[in-house]
C-alpha cells in the first residue's frame, strides 16, 4: 500500500491502485505489482474480442463505489442494486469527452426516502465526487 497526501494537505490515502497503459486504447492496460491486467480496444473499433475499455473500466468502478456508498448511508437489511452508464460523445472542438447517468434502487424503500438516499449516497461515493470535479486531480508531465 501506498501513502500519499494529496496537494490540499489531507489525511495520507488509505489505499493507491497504480494503473499502467503504453499501448493507448488498443493493447493493455494493467495494475502495477500482481494485479489484474487487461486487454482494452477502442470501443468505437471493429474488433473488441472480450477487450474492454474506458467507458466500460469507468462504469464498473462508479456502478461498484455508489453501491458500497448507497448501501453505507440506506443502512442494514436495505436490498441495492446500482447501474451506472459512462457514454462516449465526439465534442464540436474536437476530441472526446464522457457523461455518466446512474441509478440506484433501493428494494422495498418509499421513492421520497429513496431519492434522498441516493443524494447522500452520490454524496458519499469518492467515485462520483471526482466525476463531479470535486476531488483533487492531477497531470503531470514525468521524464
Amino acid at each position: 500500500m501506498v501513502h500519499h497526501e494529496d496537494s490540499a494537505g489531507s489525511a495520507p490515502a488509505l489505499f493507491t491502485a497504480a494503473a499502467r497503459n503504453v499501448d493507448g486504447v488498443d493493447g493493455e492496460s494493467w495494475i502495477e505489482g500482481d494485479g489484474l491486467r487487461v486487454p482494452v480496444a477502442s470501443p468505437t473499433g471493429p474488433a473488441r474480442a472480450g477487450a474492454t475499455n474506458p467507458e466500460e473500466l469507468l462504469a464498473l468502478s462508479w456502478a461498484t463505489c455508489l453501491n458500497a456508498a448507497a448501501r453505507v448511508v440506506a443502512g442494514p437489511g436495505i436490498e441495492v442494486e446500482a447501474r451506472a452508464e459512462i457514454s462516449l460523445h465526439a465534442r464540436a472542438a474536437g476530441g472526446y469527452e464522457f457523461s455518466g447517468d446512474a441509478q440506484l434502487r433501493f428494494v422495498g424503500v418509499p421513492p421520497d426516502e429513496a431519492r434522498a438516499l441516493a443524494a447522500a449516497a452520490h454524496e458519499r461515493c469518492p467515485v462520483s465526487r471526482m466525476l463531479s470535479g470535486r476531488s483533487t486531480v492531477r497531470v503531470t508531465a514525468v521524464a
